[in-house]
């Protein structure tokens, strides 16, 4: 059966995984976050959250070093701990990235209605209370087709987009830092928080936003059999996508609270946009909303892929249909998964803002899920496999253990309502979409037929790392 080609250098994975869950709601919405939170409460607890997601990061970049196949954490899943691990690695993860995307079918023609009135012309429909307008819906199917057309002849295309886009972004963002050094003043970055808040609370209640925006190096991971760098350098990657991330979002977010008091910037609509243009860079201000459009382009970029590589792992392990893993042999694509990632895409995207914006909440329950066994996955598969050979380790090893149980905190502060940490589900929808998920993924498991020869389905999983699971099995620890 034909593999992906490799094809990714280092750039075009690092914006993959930066730029691919950027997004845009982070730059208008800082002015709602500076009011709850205030600046220290945003900025502070993003950077925790991004600790957090480094220590997980550094299992997914051991693991990347070791097994760089196609949907990472499913085959980590389905060789350490097994084929139901495997299946749950891989149902959430899909659940998480298609859920984004099809927000983004609507996001792209909503982020647009801010400098566009007409977007909001033609309402053909409500659903949760937002409605669905006909330029909306045509932008955003618009932009779903131009991804999945950029896809179908290879990865390298939109890689090479990606690329370009992302370098646009750290443009624009370096110029907004520079122009809020010279121009800002620190006695409007300071004091950190209102009378009224409190600084611990108000990080905490940041910590789990600021995980999901760190969230890229998992698609480092997911499409490392792609990548033409050797084994030591896409673990490093993996690693170095979180640190870019996190330092891209606290620069410009610090830039935001710099050029302007954030207290200002807390009473105004959109954020970093309103911020610039207020200081008397109404041009900068159209680079910050040029930063949120473009993000969401990448974003859309990114998880797309990476769910057509999700969709193909899970049906190499016979978990989908199997032939959801065809690889067409000229182009090295996986065209059968794409299609499946774009319709199913669209049809949830049809559903609105309004009723995705729940299935994304739920989303961070299933990210955290997944964390949790990709590092239980990195402390078993010595013990499985102790020949398998690293490129990359985890220094200190315990490190990952502690971003699982943030991963775990993710979890339990998300379904269970905690007094002062306002990061629940909304009752009732957003729990029965978790439930519903968790009873759908139940149900297709139990029924999915199990393989007679178990031994083929591991080797196709496993692909030309096959042999070398073998032999790494059988080879004694020490």
């Amino acid at each position: 059966m034909a593999e992906l080609k490799k094809t990714l250098g280092l750039p075009s994975l690092i914006a993959l995984g930066v730029a691919g869950v950027v997004g845009s709601s982070w730059i208008y919405t800082s002015s709602q976050f500076f009011a709850d939170v205030g600046a220290g409460g945003m900025i502070i607890g993003l950077l925790v959250g991004a600790a957090l997601a480094a220590c997980v990061a550094l299992a997914y970049g051991e693991l990347t070093s070791a097994v760089p196949r196609a949907g990472g954490e499913i085959v980590w899943g389905y060789t350490a701990l097994g084929r139901t691990a495997g299946f749950a690695t891989g149902w959430f993860h899909i659940g998480a990235y298609i859920s984004s995307l099809a927000f983004y079918i609507t996001a792209f023609g909503t982020l647009l209605g801010k400098y566009v009135p007409a977007m909001a012309d033609i309402p053909l429909y409500s659903v949760g209370g937002e409605a669905v307008t006909l330029p909306v819906l045509a932008v955003g199917i618009a932009l779903a087709i131009l991804v999945f057309a950029l896809n179908w002849f290879g990865v390298s295309l939109g890689a090479q987009l990606q690329v370009g886009l992302f370098a646009v972004m750290i443009a624009i963002g370096t110029v907004l830092v520079v122009v809020a050094a010279v121009h800002g003043t620190p006695s409007n970055l300071f004091p950190l928080w209102t009378a009224d808040q409190q600084p611990f609370l108000s990080v905490v209640r940041m910590v789990v936003p600021g995980i999901t925006y760190v969230v890229g190096f998992s698609l480092v991971a997911v499409l490392a059999e792609e990548s033409s760098l050797p084994a030591a350098k896409v673990g490093r990657a993996v690693v170095l996508t979180v640190a870019c991330a996190a330092a891209f979002y606290t620069a410009v977010l610090l830039a935001t609270a710099y050029v302007v008091p954030w207290e200002d910037v807390a009473k105004m609509k959109l954020g970093t946009i309103d911020a610039f243009t207020q200081a008397g860079f109404p041009l900068l201000g159209l680079g910050a909303f040029l930063i949120g459009a473009l993000g969401l382009v990448t974003s859309f970029i990114g998880l797309f892929v990476a769910s057509s590589r999700v969709v193909l792992a899970l049906a190499r392990a016979r978990l989908l249909p199997h032939g959801l893993s065809v690889v067409e042999e000229k182009s090295g694509v996986p065209r059968r998964a794409l299609v499946f990632v774009f319709a199913i895409t669209v049809v949830l995207g049809l559903l609105g803002p309004g009723a995705i914006v729940w299935f994304l909440d739920a989303g961070g329950v299933f990210l955290g899920i997944v964390w949790l066994l990709v590092v239980i996955a990195k402390y078993r598969m010595p013990k499985r496999f102790p020949g398998l050979e690293y490129a990359y380790r985890a220094r200190p090893q315990w490190l990952p253990a502690v971003g699982a149980l943030g991963a775990l905190a993710v979890i339990v502060c998300t379904v269970f309502p905690i007094p002062g940490v306002d990061i629940a589900l909304k009752w009732p929808q957003e729990y029965i979409i978790l439930a519903a998920w968790v009873l759908l993924g139940v149900v297709f498991f139990a029924f999915s037929p199990r393989p007679k020869d178990r031994e083929a389905v591991f080797r196709e999983v496993t692909g030309p790392l096959a042999d070398t699971f073998e032999a790494a099995r059988k080879k004694p620890r020490g």
